[in-house]
């Protein structure tokens, strides 16, 4: 009971709060911060609320932060060293930060210290540098072959189960789009086959977490997901020190116990980096890849040129990581007194990004709303952030959307939908948490 009521307590600090007071601002004075946390149509349509408050300048004033859906301003601010990350409470009124911190399970969180996401230099520094050393580009570039193999025997496995079955219909997220990105990562930090399923519904409990003004039901879900993934986390590395394998997480152990003393990493900095790119590494292309096949379902006339010109895939990622981000939002903290695009920022003030609506900027890409998969400037999205905390798996991701549409596609080519199929409750990261469709008749795979 004492600590079911401290879970409460927190929750009405961290957000009951924040949920109350945004419902009554939304409907009361529309405030832009208030609907972005509040009006489940901004959720479902995004793009429609960038395009209405664009016009009101590139930074917007709301009532307790400011807002751009700016290309320009969010490309500075995510470089700027008059900026900092944020963390989760860390924009709190002060009574409520206090209840937040005092009330505070310790369980890691992605969007908490010692996470990279929520840290700067030199902390940030020494412990990217430790992660760069074994994440290295010829490390990710050597990893493709095994996303393709992986791409392979997932669509061989449903082409088994429904033996050339054309009217055949499955749900492409739990079968395929989830099940490719977290065999990916789970090779690379030594996770075992049967430990698959556990990481995604940790996953799938704890993707809310990212988002403020949660609803008791989602914040114990997400208070679920920490749980399971902590315990299971703090085992897992125990097992890797013990039997080492050759996977990069049983070499990032490796290199930070070799480390210098001052370059080391803590066992919780470990912990919450193994955790990040766990994370990070499936929940992000899990949506990228059924955002994608959900928007080349509805145009098949990409899908046609595709396949006349496979060279065209790379752009096609890009276009669909700028038109639906996987990640919609990040923010910053002003570090000190500052001026950015005519508008005064006092120091402590949070900005908000809004990471999609900048990626639909007119100032930048020419008839932003259309899907161009041969537009010459997609790659200038801000999807995968930017300046020092530029996301570290963008080169797997990128490798993981463009293999694994393609091969799906090639393998499925008359694939339609079966179905509206079902939006993640969730604001910062956005996917598909269903999507129904027909296979249609599979073509062999190549090289078979």
């Amino acid at each position: 009971m004492a600590v079911e009521l401290q879970q409460r307590i927190r929750w009405l600090a961290l957000h009951g709060v924040i949920r109350g007071l945004s419902k009554v601002g939304a409907r009361r004075s529309g405030d832009p911060q208030a609907r972005l946390i509040s009006d489940p149509d901004v959720r479902a349509d995004p793009a429609a609320f960038a395009d209405e408050l664009r016009e009101r300048g590139p930074i917007i004033r709301c009532r307790a932060v400011l807002l751009t859906f700016d290309h320009q301003v969010a490309h500075e601010l995510l470089r700027s060293d008059d900026f900092r990350v944020s963390s989760l409470g860390a924009g709190l009124p002060k009574p409520l930060r206090w209840i937040n911190d005092k009330t505070h399970p310790g369980l890691l969180h992605p969007i908490e210290p010692p996470s990279l996401l929520s840290i700067e230099p030199p902390d940030h520094t020494r412990c990217r540098k430790l992660v760069s050393s074994v994440f290295t580009p010829r490390a990710v570039a050597a990893l493709r072959d095994r996303v393709q193999q992986t791409a392979d025997q997932l669509l061989d496995d449903l082409e088994a189960e429904y033996r050339g079955d054309g009217s055949a219909v499955v749900d492409i997220v739990e079968r395929y789009c989830s099940q490719l990105p977290v065999a990916v990562i789970s090779d690379i930090l030594g996770v075992p086959e049967r430990d698959r399923q556990h990481i995604l519904h940790f996953g799938e409990l704890g993707a809310p977490g990212l988002d403020i003004g949660l609803s008791w039901r989602q914040y114990m879900q997400v208070h679920e997901g920490l749980v399971g993934f902590n315990d299971w986390l703090g085992g897992h590395l125990q097992r890797l020190r013990r039997n080492p394998g050759d996977d990069l997480m049983s070499q990032l152990i490796q290199a930070s116990e070799d480390s210098a003393e001052g370059a080391r990493l803590s066992e919780r900095e470990l912990q919450a980096t193994a955790g990040l790119v766990l994370a990070a590494g499936f929940e992000t292309t899990v949506n990228l890849l059924g955002n994608g096949i959900r928007m080349l379902l509805d145009t098949p006339g990409h899908l046609e040129a595709l396949s006349a010109r496979p060279e065209l895939w790379p752009t096609a990622v890009e276009e669909i990581l700028r038109l639906d981000s996987p990640v919609q939002m990040s923010a910053r903290f002003a570090r000190r007194d500052v001026e950015v695009a005519g508008t005064a920022i006092k120091r402590g003030e949070l900005v908000i990004i809004h990471l999609a609506g900048a990626n639909r900027d007119p100032k930048v890409f020419d008839d932003p709303h259309r899907f161009d998969i041969e537009r010459d400037n997609a790659g200038k999205h801000l999807s995968f952030s930017g300046g020092r905390h530029f996301c570290l798996g963008a080169a797997l991701a990128r490798a993981e959307g463009e293999v694994g549409l393609r091969t799906f596609f090639e393998r499925y080519p008359d694939a339609r939908l079966a179905g509206a199929g079902s939006r993640r409750d969730t604001r910062v990261l956005r996917g598909w948490s269903t999507l129904p469709i027909t296979l249609g008749t599979a073509r062999a795979a190549l090289g078979s």
